[in-house]
């Protein structure tokens, strides 16, 4: 599996004018990184304007359908299956088979999904799938891809019935601490 592309464009002024806006106030110079982390880590609305297209290729579709599952400030264009569309019986297509499937989401969806799909309790393949995201975003939105973590990391403790232990270790403290500067 592999991003085909990642598109995103420098809306960061428009994000401080909401922002400002939210609060009565007038606009202000662009943003400087610590603004920027600030206003991600508060998750404040104005974050849902900075926006995210992403493709990825050779995605294992039962590896597409975790990703299928997030709803909010995501949307999905999975290729189709159908058997009148793609001229294969989608009876006998395994749950392996490769498909290509685009993403359009806002930075408070990329954290969201964070928590969920960089846990040691999903799989590594979708671990996987979602670490590519992650890396590409942080090459244009190194900010944004600080608060991308997973669950523990996010919540400094481990919410899940069956935990992988991850939370009792030295490196959670380390990426704990990371994520807290």
């Amino acid at each position: 599996m592999y991003i085909e592309w990642l598109k995103h464009e420098d809306n960061w002024q428009d994000i401080k004018n909401a922002t400002m806006n939210t609060i009565g106030r007038s606009t202000g110079a662009y943003p400087d990184p610590q603004w920027k982390l600030k206003l991600l880590r508060a998750e404040h609305s104005p974050i849902r304007k900075l926006r995210f297209s992403w493709r990825w290729q050779d995605l294992p579709y039962w590896v597409s359908v975790h990703f299928v599952r997030h709803k909010i400030g995501i949307e999905h264009f999975v290729k189709s299956q159908r058997t009148d569309r793609t001229g294969i019986d989608r009876q006998v297509l395994e749950q392996g088979a490769l498909v290509s499937h685009e993403c359009e989401a806002n930075a408070q969806a990329l954290i969201t999904i964070s928590r969920k799909r960089l846990c040691s309790c999903a799989s590594p393949e979708t671990r996987q799938a979602w670490q590519l995201v992650k890396d590409k975003v942080a090459e244009c939105e190194p900010e944004l891809a600080k608060c991308m973590v997973r669950e523990c990391v996010y919540r400094g403790f481990c919410p899940e019935m069956f935990g992988c232990g991850y939370d009792k270790t030295e490196a959670f403290r380390k990426e704990l601490e990371e994520y807290r500067k």
